[in-house]
């Protein structure tokens, strides 16, 4: 096995070498802006003219340059670059950093920057900024002490291992967006397009919601056995699992109750009102949540859709100065399509697309375990990878 050496992140890639300039080429632009990137994984790019696009559109990334936001680390806006348009700007929220190749691995550079570990050591940095908001520089990222292997060809071939979990995980995402596009456009065919009877959802859906167990008492907290979905963990999607957990006890000396598996969650309160999801298994929640029940009449499959369809008019209906809500009353004020045999339709022919999603979700999480289990290991030398030196 190769050897390691310590240096700084300095001492082996570059930061912010290109930006738009007078000289600047393209006349239109896409733009990545720093929230819509986390873990890797773009959400959006935005289209502008270069005269209209945001002041801060002014960072150029070239191929397999690392992007690491420098406001709160901690959020994970971070990404790594691959064959980008050659008109693709990004944030000066960004920092970007340029492996210097002979020395490292980008790759595997981006690896280490986004462990857990530096992560956390970043985050701790920027708390302790000055400026109005946790923020970092590039410098502090260019003075972190690492240990890395002298090969870059070790490297590769840490970074492979990698990768690979994370080109499957990214694929299992890609599919799952698919299957939902489909059930999507299902239902806006059936249901929006098509003319309905239309009937109030509490007339024919029990809703309700849940409590939060005594903060003063945390053994309701310790070894808890009841999944507790807080409205942040809303996520468009099953929900697998929970930060938190919390007792029998907790159920009984509060308002949270179990809620059965397949119920719909809906966000009541502040910047999350009208977020949804799904959870895959018999949880609880707060009291910021209002739970939708599904039964014969009305399937899980059909309210996910019919609630996804109504976000934007449940964020319409939030009313409240210092924070806004919505209440379970105008919830169950909505206009959902009378029980009609094409509901059942419809949740038979897409059961098996949310079956599919929801067995991917279980495998993406199990590579996520896996990959977060082994980069610190891979990281540190714990673990090593055999790899072939050029003769």
């Amino acid at each position: 096995m190769g050897k390691w050496r310590k240096c700084k992140i300095g001492d082996v890639a570059f930061s912010n070498v290109r930006s738009v300039g007078k000289d600047y080429q393209y006349k239109d632009i896409l733009y990545l802006d720093t929230g819509s990137i986390t873990r890797g994984r773009i959400e959006e790019v935005q289209e502008f003219s270069l005269v209209d696009a945001p002041s801060r559109a002014k960072r150029l990334v070239q191929d397999q340059d690392i992007i690491y936001s420098t406001v709160r680390p901690i959020q994970r806006h971070y990404g790594f670059i691959r064959t980008p348009p050659k008109n693709l700007v990004v944030s000066t929220g960004f920092s970007v950093i340029t492996a210097k190749k002979e020395e490292a691995e980008p790759l595997y550079l981006y690896y280490l920057l986004t462990s857990d570990e530096r992560v956390e050591e970043l985050d701790v940095i920027a708390e302790a900024s000055t400026s109005a908001y946790p923020s970092l520089r590039p410098a502090d990222i260019e003075a972190l002490d690492i240990e890395i292997p002298k090969s870059t060809k070790e490297q590769a071939a840490i970074a492979e291992v990698l990768c690979s979990l994370d080109d499957k995980i990214d694929l299992l995402h890609r599919q799952n967006k698919t299957l939902e596009s489909i059930a999507e456009t299902l239902f806006r065919q059936w249901f929006i397009e098509e003319e309905q009877k239309y009937t109030k959802l509490g007339l024919v859906i029990e809703t309700t919601s849940g409590g939060t167990p005594s903060r003063s008492n945390m053994g309701f907290y310790e070894d808890g056995t009841h999944y507790w979905v807080k409205s942040k963990e809303l996520n468009g999607k099953f929900i697998l699992d929970t930060e938190e957990k919390i007792t029998d006890e907790a159920v009984k000396k509060s308002s949270a109750k179990i809620l059965p598996a397949y119920s719909v969650l809906i966000a009541m309160y502040g910047a999350t009102v009208g977020e949804y999801a799904l959870i895959s298994k018999p949880m609880t929640c707060n009291q910021a949540i209002c739970a939708v029940l599904p039964n014969e009449r009305y399937p899980y499959t059909f309210l996910f859709m019919f609630i996804k369809s109504m976000k934007d008019k449940i964020m319409s209906m939030a009313v409240g100065s210092a924070q806004q809500n919505v209440s379970q009353i105008l919830i169950k004020q909505l206009d959902i399509p009378e029980a009609c045999p094409k509901i059942i339709e419809f949740s038979n022919l897409v059961a098996p697309l949310f079956e599919k999603i929801e067995n991917n979700l279980l495998q993406t999480l199990k590579l996520e375990r896996l990959h977060d289990n082994l980069l610190p290991k891979l990281m540190s030398g714990e673990v090593r990878v055999q790899y072939q030196e050029a003769v």
